[in-house]
């Protein structure tokens, strides 16, 4: 499930962040999971994995690409709200602390404090009352934040902004400012805008919750430069994230106050009082591992598909994983595909003994299963069969009784069966498709 986002997109982050990020990639989601051992930053991109009946079964992997993002935007707050909630008249942000511009010195800027974020955030945010404040600086080991319940007299709402760094240019930057795929994440609506400047801009307007058990709203907005910085505005329909009464019908900030919040030329200032150490990922150093396309996933899974079954959807550009919706005129059926180069490294965990494997005489190692599709007892089925090649290629294919794995059953069991699944997994097709570097 690349989503990324809850993420994502997809680990959690504290705080603030972990109002946003880490929720929104929850268990619930189809209950992603690790399908092996953790291999650094590849692997965290690649092995995020649904689960049948507690086993892991589908990995599936963010999106790589370039993105080219200098800073740009407009930063002016309207109204401010006074300290400890009360209402104050038509202000204006203050600055955070930064480095003089006139003076060019190796010394960082001084660290912007929590309270200076929390100032920040009042004169930003229209007339209203801020309580349950908390904030951390940018010295802070977890990351700098501030986070109020802001209330404009139409309900308390959740509301946060954070700040750090994403690496310029990788896969979690091209996540963060991309619209995530709807058979992943349900939102309402979603813009990438491009700003004066050349950032980009990312608001999303979704749920708390995946399954939509509860509607409660999360509305966010992500500002990253090319430089790296990274923004985000959060806000809900409800006094907290989770296990709170809904309090109003929308989040208080429309998408016009979330811009000027998530652009204000002060959070950027703060950003760059961030260590240093902290801004941005050491880039490994190691050989570039490889992945696989989803557009030739896509194509070789298509044709593999047996008879019968028309593809009425299919996912976007992205590498190692790949899905298609199809209809045998008995309902949608959600099936999904991760193709992953060099995961020897697994294959004790995975098709060792206890799996159930059954070796093939070309050496192929395979195991099927079927099970709850969203561990929840929600007649959501879901079909694996997993496959592990000598030299390390895995392939793992499912398919769902529903067209999506976030939305009810369309019909009583997914459309392939598990021989059908087990078929497509050991294809010698897999084999002929070539991998190319990780961008990320």
């Amino acid at each position: 499930m690349p989503i990324e986002d809850r993420d994502e997109q997809f680990e959690d982050r504290l705080g603030a962040a972990l109002r946003s990020t880490g929720d929104s990639f929850d268990a619930d989601r189809t209950a992603l999971v690790a399908g092996g051992e953790t291999r650094g930053r590849r692997l965290r991109m690649r092995r995020r994995t649904a689960v049948v009946s507690g086993a892991a079964a589908i990995a599936l992997v963010g999106v790589g690409g370039a993105l080219v993002t200098p800073w740009g935007g407009d930063g002016t707050g309207q109204r401010a709200v006074g300290a400890g909630g009360t209402t104050v008249g038509p202000g204006h942000a203050d600055a955070a602390p930064a480095s003089s511009p006139t003076a060019k010195t190796t010394a960082p800027p001084a660290p912007v404090s929590g309270a200076q974020l929390l100032k920040t955030l009042k004169g930003l945010l229209p007339a209203g009352k801020l309580t349950q404040q908390s904030s951390r600086g940018t010295d802070s080991e977890l990351g700098p934040y501030a986070y109020g319940v802001f209330d404009d007299g139409k309900g308390a709402a959740a509301l946060s902004v954070s700040l750090g760094r994403i690496a310029p240019g990788s896969g979690e930057a091209r996540q963060t400012t991309e619209c995530p795929d709807k058979a992943f994440v349900p939102y309402d609506e979603c813009v990438t805008s491009p700003l004066p400047g050349g950032a980009l801009l990312r608001i999303l307007k979704g749920y708390e919750y995946p399954d939509r058990r509860v509607d409660t709203k999360l509305w966010t907005a992500d500002l990253v430069t090319a430089e790296g910085a990274h923004v985000t505005v959060m806000e809900w329909n409800a006094p907290a994230e989770k296990d709170a009464p809904i309090s109003r019908p929308e989040p208080p900030l429309n998408s016009l106050q979330l811009k000027k919040l998530v652009t204000a030329p002060a959070w950027l200032k703060a950003v760059n009082a961030i260590p240093a150490a902290d801004k941005v990922e050491t880039p490994p150093t190691s050989s570039t591992p490889e992945q696989v396309e989803s557009d030739a996933i896509t194509t070789a899974l298509i044709g593999l598909l047996p008879k019968g079954l028309k593809v009425v959807g299919k996912s976007k550009p992205a590498v190692e994983y790949g899905y298609v919706v199809v209809d045998d005129g008995k309902g949608k059926s959600f099936v999904q595909i991760n193709v992953q180069p060099n995961m020897q490294d697994v294959e004790d965990d995975l098709f060792g003994e206890g799996s159930g494997a059954v070796t093939m005489p070309d050496g192929v190692k395979y195991t099927v299963r079927q099970g709850d599709g969203d561990g929840k007892g929600k007649g959501l089925v879901m079909r694996t069969a997993d496959a592990i090649w000598p030299d390390g290629l895995r392939v793992v294919v499912s398919a769902f009784n529903s067209a999506s794995q976030i939305t009810a059953p369309t019909r009583t069991n997914p459309a392939l069966t598990l021989d059908q699944l087990k078929v497509i997994a050991t294809n010698s097709t897999w084999q002929q498709l070539q991998p190319v570097p990780d961008q990320d």
